[in-house]
């Protein structure tokens, strides 16, 4: 299996999730699969446990997923030539959704839903699974319904570090290629204590500032030269990443960032700045996997 798989849950946030994954696919021209975590499917130990749970409210749920699921494909099928399958799997939302995650090519989600039993997009829920996730992962933020953030702005890279710089500027030209619009790529710097790099330099803070400047340029070298069309507005400003992306981001439709950035810990499973702006980004926040 490949295309893009979205989570749903019945809530508004799943509701524009699915709508924005939908133009997703229509736009790679790949097939769309809409998936309910349905955690009442599991088996229960009733000898150990002594729960059970009624037939007659197994039923209502199912019949309540089964028209979420048809909502949600009803709206997707708005969006000419998508394909789309639908799929209520068993078992809890972080494993159902890191599991589809496997053959997928990029899973979308919102960043909360309606929490408690049926929050399938729960704020801690969207962290953990794309921090886990195999694919890249898209994070819907909640906005209203219908949906409320750009859809025709500029695409938005975050530019941290030569390792991450790759695969996030490889994904977000080829975004804003195909859509048509301008990639702001933003690059934020600090000096801090621990960095080896600047300790080692013992540059003044001007030609540091040079220095970083020249990193962008060329990381952005390559994507420039594959995708020519692309209009490029480079933003290199001292300061911490958040704020500098949050802001660069008020009038964006997209925010790609790798999924670590500098300082990252090996084997760590999700980079500081990623972490945040799955909280508070005004618009689809793109997390990309090497």
């Amino acid at each position: 299996m490949s295309g893009v798989v979205v989570g749903i849950d019945g809530s508004a946030v799943a509701r524009n999730a699915a709508a924005w994954a939908a133009g997703e696919a229509a736009r790679r021209g790949c097939e769309l699969r809409i998936v309910y975590a349905d955690q009442t499917a599991q088996p229960v130990l009733t000898g150990i446990t002594g729960l059970h749970w009624p037939q007659e409210n197994a039923n209502r749920v199912r019949e309540q997923v089964r028209s979420w699921l048809d909502q949600a494909e009803a709206a997707a099928r708005e969006f000419a030539g998508v394909r789309v399958v639908t799929a209520s799997q068993p078992g809890t939302p972080e494993k159902v959704l890191i599991d589809e995650s496997a053959e997928a090519d990029l899973l979308v989600v919102g960043d909360r839903g309606f929490g408690g039993f049926a929050g399938l997009l729960a704020g801690s829920v969207a962290v953990k699974v794309v921090a886990h996730a195999w694919s890249s992962v898209v994070v819907v933020p909640d906005v209203g319904d219908p949906p409320r953030f750009p859809i025709s702005g500029p695409v938005v890279a975050g530019v941290d570090d030569p390792f991450s710089a790759v695969p996030v500027l490889d994904r977000a030209f080829a975004i804003a290629d195909g859509l048509g619009v301008t990639l702001r790529a933003v690059h934020a710097w600090e000096i801090v204590g621990l960095d080896l790099k600047w300790l080692r330099s013992r540059l003044p803070e001007g030609e540091l500032a040079e220095v970083e400047q020249r990193f962008l340029a060329d990381a952005l070298a390559g994507g420039a030269e594959r995708f020519p069309d692309v209009t490029v507005e480079r933003v290199v400003r001292r300061g911490a990443a958040v704020p500098e992306l949050l802001a660069q981001a008020a009038d964006a439709q997209l925010v790609v960032v790798g999924a670590h950035g500098r300082g990252g810990v090996a084997g760590a499973h999700l980079g500081s700045t990623s972490h945040k702006l799955i909280h508070h980004a005004p618009c689809p926040l793109l997390i990309v996997r090497r």
